[in-house]
């Protein structure tokens, strides 16, 4: 088993936990309900998609094949035993690198109450400790401004712009990258959040 995987993590009502096949119905659920909240930052691929779409039985078994491999780590966000979004660390790179990076989304009704920069906090925080990494970044478009301020409370270094880096709904998309290395947190990300009075 990859190393930090399986986990379950825990702060206050906020929970992190790999996604499962019985989380169907309220995956499903979540992303209907918060389709126009999510669909301008949604990567796509620019390559001609053929055959049906994967099921979600298939999206998670894609997944989960991907955390024992250690090449990613596939988290669901519970707030209050409610599935309102997801986190994935992905591109976990080993060797001289031992970097990963980090992408999410939560359900616009609980936005704003500071549960994105938590869930973010604890899986670096996990990415730094058990997975063993030494940086993290996330890849943010300049116009997602809800998800610039995640970064921004959490004090993730700027690194700049990187032009027409990700695919997103039909075109490449400038980014910009956030990013963070261990010895910047020595005593934890999340405990750093936690005295700036976010969680």
């Amino acid at each position: 088993m990859a190393k930090g995987w399986p986990v379950v993590l825990t702060e206050g009502d906020v929970v992190l936990r790999p996604l499962r096949r019985r989380d169907a119905r309220a995956w499903l659920a979540a992303r209907a309900s918060n389709a126009a909240w999510l669909e301008p930052w949604e990567a796509t691929s620019p390559e001609a998609v053929t055959g049906p779409a994967p099921t979600f039985a298939e999206f998670v078994r894609q997944m989960s094949s991907q955390a024992r491999a250690g090449t990613a780590l596939p988290l669901v966000i519970q707030y209050r035993g409610e599935l309102v979004g997801q986190l994935t660390v992905a591109t976990i790179v080993r060797g001289s690198l031992c970097s990963g990076s980090i992408g999410y989304w939560v359900s616009e009704h609980v936005a704003g109450r500071g549960l994105a920069p938590t869930a973010v906090a604890m899986a670096i925080d996990h990415c730094f400790g058990p997975v063993g990494l030494h940086r993290v970044e996330i890849n943010i478009r300049p116009e997602n401004a809800a998800s610039v301020r995640v970064v921004a409370k959490l004090g993730l270094r700027d690194e700049g712009l990187r032009e027409r880096y990700l695919h997103i709904q039909g075109s490449w998309c400038d980014h910009r990258t956030f990013a963070i290395t261990s010895e910047e947190v020595p005593d934890g990300l999340l405990a750093r959040w936690r005295t700036a009075g976010g969680a």
